[in-house]
């Protein structure tokens, strides 16, 4: 009679769960090796604690990799429908937003972590947490195969580490360069402080080396993103600039000039927004070029705007010209501000870089320079877009990982 197959996965995050879950559905024996207290604090920590698991809408132009297409096989085979039937065994049903953002039916991450835990524990999975392994090595002498789901250093405080790249060179695998992705920007600004805490609904475009950053093939970001843009004493956050950061961070890590340009009312035009001050100022020519400014955007951005063009606030509306309200018109909708480098790794959502993708095959994430090692979720290098394309990955290269496992 054959001995019982056994697999040590190190990193109880989401693809570590996903690929444990279905290991032990066909009987073979799991070891989850997790450094923290407890498993999933990435997934708990998801989305603002309500977790965006994935996306309905998968290619690989969601994602930046040195190896495009290496996602292509994974998205195919354990895409969104193959997602949501798992979700539905296990009885996590799901709510799909018309953007194709995909949600918890529950709107709380801590009910996907405790229902993957929870399905795991029924299915045998043995849970060892405050456990770190350090020699990877010699889990061989007591597993037929090891799974790397340890995740990057994104995240710092929730256990992000380098561990699973270190891991990955004791077998010569190559590292491609990381980086922090979905994180706040630093400005070189010292007027960027007295905006801290106000908000707009704007556009952002990068500039590298002072030109638009344009697609290349294979990469998912655009020269401009659209959404909400936060100020803050170190520079800017919120979702506009948290979808050009992987550029930004790529570009930061090489040494070139990396600068972003701020539309902050970007449903205006240059002349359209130039008549609006001259409009404004001929019919009220007491009020000051501050109160025409606060009825378009936050007053603290509108305090620093004028700074900033050394516009004093109390210059009256009929002091106002043709050539000054487009000098003004033309820093509202393109302010530009150099980026000094992110708000870390600590404060990253993902990381950008990992594990070689060209030494993993696609179809099991199987390393080719180790058998029986694989190499699942964050650690490679692939990192997607905001919108649970990160655990969409996550979870489909775990399944691809068990799946090769389960059938040797």
């Amino acid at each position: 009679m054959s001995k019982e197959k056994k697999v040590a996965i190190i990193g109880g995050g989401a693809s570590g769960l996903l690929c444990a879950i279905f290991c032990a559905k066909k009987s073979i024996l799991v070891d989850v090796y997790e450094q923290n207290s407890k498993c999933a604090k990435k997934i708990l920590a998801s989305g603002n604690g309500r977790c965006n698991i994935t996306n309905t809408n998968l290619t690989c132009n969601d994602y930046f990799s040195q190896n495009h297409h290496f996602v292509d096989y994974a998205l195919k085979e354990f895409g969104f429908s193959e997602f949501e039937k798992f979700c539905q065994n296990i009885g996590l049903l799901l709510d799909v937003k018309d953007d194709g953002r995909v949600y918890p039916l529950s709107n709380e991450a801590k009910s996907v972590a405790s229902l993957l835990i929870a399905h795991a524990k029924n299915l045998g999975v043995n849970f060892h947490t405050d456990t770190k392994i350090t020699d990877i090595k010699k889990l061989f002498n007591d597993y037929d195969s090891v799974v790397v789901a340890t995740g990057s250093e994104a995240a710092s405080q929730l256990g992000g580490n380098s561990d699973g790249y270190n891991f990955a060179m004791e077998f010569g695998h190559n590292i491609i360069p990381t980086y922090p992705s979905l994180v706040q920007l630093h400005l070189n600004s010292k007027i960027v402080k007295k905006m801290s805490g106000a908000k707009v609904d704007g556009e952002v475009t990068l500039l590298i080396n002072n030109k638009k950053e344009l697609t290349p093939q294979g990469h998912f970001l655009k020269s401009a993103c659209s959404g909400d843009i936060l100020f803050s004493d170190y520079g800017v956050s919120g979702f506009a600039i948290l979808d050009i950061s992987q550029a930004a961070s790529k570009a930061l890590m090489e040494k070139v000039h990396v600068s972003i340009s701020i539309n902050l009312l970007p449903k205006f035009d240059l002349q359209k927004l130039s008549n609006h001050i001259s409009k404004i100022a001929a019919k009220e020519p007491k009020i000051t070029i501050f109160e025409i400014l606060i009825g378009l955007i936050p007053m603290k951005i509108a305090s620093a705007i004028l700074e900033d063009l050394g516009i004093l606030a109390s210059t009256c509306a009929d002091e106002i010209n043709v050539k000054l309200s487009k000098k003004i018109a033309n820093q509202l909708l393109n302010w530009r501000f150099e980026v000094t480098d992110t708000h870390g790794f600590r404060h990253a959502e993902v990381s950008g870089g990992g594990v070689d993708t060209t030494e993993i095959n696609p179809k099991t994430m199987e390393s080719l320079k180790q058998k029986n090692l694989y190499f699942c979720g964050e650690v490679l290098d692939v990192v997607g877009r905001r919108g649970g394309y990160n655990f969409a990955f996550a979870w489909a290269s775990g399944f691809l990982a068990a799946r090769d496992i389960t059938k040797h």
